[in-house]
């Protein structure tokens, strides 16, 4: 204080200024809310009728396996539980209330394909989804640095993914690529498995491939023949861990240079013994020219190769559904017990070139999909899972904004979201490479919620940067601050019972009391098993 003091007085005045603009300035960055998109509903494209055709083929499929199926028709939710189902599998967190203002202009029954559209083009869709399948393919760990960039890797899928880039070459990509993973972030599937003093595991990388790519858990056959279908060697196994002897670390990053023979010791022998490579099924599909790792991307991701399609299909299905089709979601198990809706899907996964973002309209053209969660409706009911840790995070962040917090929005609030989904996530209990746990939720997670520091620094009185204090604050009376505190929170508007009880509770009240009574319906929200479910 004293140096300010000794300042001369136009210094002092130049640095008030400077002082009170910045935060003028970032005032105006977290209240400044963007006018809505302008939209012309003539203008907006139909659903593709071929799309459309496959999603009732599917329903049937569905119906017709389903156990005890009475015919009875599915009711459907409304179509903002749908887009909120679609928000969380595709961008982690709910929508945000100016995204739900967009949405009612939207004529109904054009909102979800409207919604795809536009969220295929959000970058918000690239990076979380990339994250989903960094977990599948690389796991959660930070693996060996020197070699190994995650955060690279992450943003590699993420530009794949929004370029929709065919997801068998994606995947060829991954198996078979060479160079630096800085400048060649494909490569960071096989640099993961690095270990200490050595070149890429083999064996890990044989059974990421079978699990991630093929949904078969070949390496349970590491050790052993498979006693239990008697589906697998223990050959079989290691046949295909040989497509990686040739992957090798040099100066210019990986490539396939060769380490030797692959060597393993087979149960019940004496000693190691080269293993050649070769794969466990479909070997007229193996390509016979180009490296191992090249052939075996080939056989992998071949047209015919249908446990390709199908784990894909089954993966894309539980990221929209919560839950896979088939679990567990890496175990497809035998070709007779599989669902048809299952291989309705995977073939024209193939026929349309593997595009991933058709496959997700699709499903989300489904009556199943659209299907209501309310034990009170006839027919099938959408299958409601708990929010996975980050969903929890990043959907309390957004219903405190009223603008949508993505990569256009200042950087405060973004370092913020991704600081709380980190610490949060960490402190719920990540499930991991475990990615469709069915495990519900302990009282310790229950109580991080209702007392944690998270959601009471999301409600206090901040009119700033908190959606609570603005509502009670700018909403024109208490029965409009009840309802867009439902649709920040819920995504859907307040029940006539619940209107009337929150709109008693704020009515008369001002100032402080106010905004406490606003972070007492935002915290009775925010705390409700419909928030922490994708219902």
């Amino acid at each position: 204080m004293d140096r300010i003091a000794a300042m001369p007085v136009w210094w002092r005045n130049l640095v008030f200024v400077a002082l009170v603009g910045g935060a003028v300035a970032l005032g105006q960055a977290v209240l400044w809310r963007a006018p809505l998109e302008a939209l012309d509903p003539a203008a907006l494209p139909l659903p593709d009728a071929d799309e459309v055709a496959l999603a009732e083929e599917v329903d049937a499929a569905c119906a017709a396996g389903r156990a005890g199926a009475d015919g009875a028709p599915m009711a459907l939710a409304d179509e903002f539980t749908v887009l909120r189902r679609l928000s969380l599998a595709l961008f982690g967190s709910i929508p945000s209330y100016e995204e739900i203002r967009l949405a009612r202009k939207v004529p109904e029954g054009r909102r979800i394909d409207w919604w795809l559209r536009r969220a295929f083009r959000d970058q918000r869709y690239g990076d979380y989804v990339a994250e989903r399948f960094v977990r599948i393919c690389a796991g959660t760990e930070s693996g060996p640095f020197l070699v190994y960039r995650r955060r690279r890797f992450v943003d590699w899928w993420s530009e794949q993914l929004r370029k929709n880039r065919p997801y068998d070459e994606l995947v060829r990509s991954l198996i078979a690529s060479n160079g630096l993973w800085t400048t060649d972030p494909a490569t960071n599937f096989v640099t993961r498995h690095v270990v200490p003093q050595g070149g890429p595991d083999e064996a890990r990388l044989a059974a990421r491939v079978s699990r991630a790519f093929l949904g078969i858990r070949l390496d349970c056959v590491e050790c052993h023949d498979d006693f239990l279908e008697g589906r697998w060697k223990q050959s079989d196994f290691h046949r295909l861990a040989a497509f990686f002897r040739e992957a090798n670390m040099v100066v210019t990053g990986l490539s396939d240079s060769g380490r030797g023979d692959y060597k393993v010791r087979m149960r019940g022998a004496s000693g190691e013994t080269p293993v050649e490579a070769a794969v466990p099924f479909g070997g007229e599909w193996l390509p016979t020219e180009g490296s191992l790792r090249t052939r075996l991307a080939g056989w992998v991701t071949h047209p015919e190769n249908a446990s390709f399609s199908r784990t894909a299909v089954n993966r894309v299905w539980a990221l929209l559904f919560g839950a896979p089709m088939i679990t567990p979601v890496d175990h497809l198990g035998p070709e007779e017990g599989l669902p048809p809706a299952l291989d309705l899907m995977a073939r024209d996964f193939v026929a349309h070139g593997h595009d991933l973002q058709r496959l997700i309209r699709i499903i989300a053209q489904t009556r199943t999909f659209r299907s209501s969660s309310s034990a009170g409706d006839s027919g099938a009911r959408f299958p409601t899972t708990r929010l996975r840790p980050e969903q929890v995070a990043r959907s309390i962040g957004q219903a405190s904004s009223l603008t949508t917090i993505d990569a256009s929005s200042h950087i405060l609030p973004r370092i913020r979201r991704q600081g709380e989904t980190r610490d949060f996530a960490t402190r719920f209990g990540d499930a991991g490479g475990d990615e469709f746990d069915a495990a519900t939720a302990t009282v310790p997670q229950r109580l991080l919620l209702m007392n944690g520091k998270m959601i009471a620094q999301h409600i206090r009185e901040d009119l700033v940067m908190n959606a609570a204090t603005r509502i009670g604050s700018l909403a024109e009376g208490d029965a409009a601050a009840v309802e867009a505190a439902f649709l920040a929170v819920l995504t859907r508007p307040p029940s006539p019972p619940e209107q009337e009880h929150f709109t008693g509770v704020l009515r008369g009240s001002r100032g402080g009391e106010r905004s406490r009574r606003m972070e007492d319906l935002y915290w009775s929200l925010l705390n409700s098993t419909e928030f922490s479910w994708n219902h």
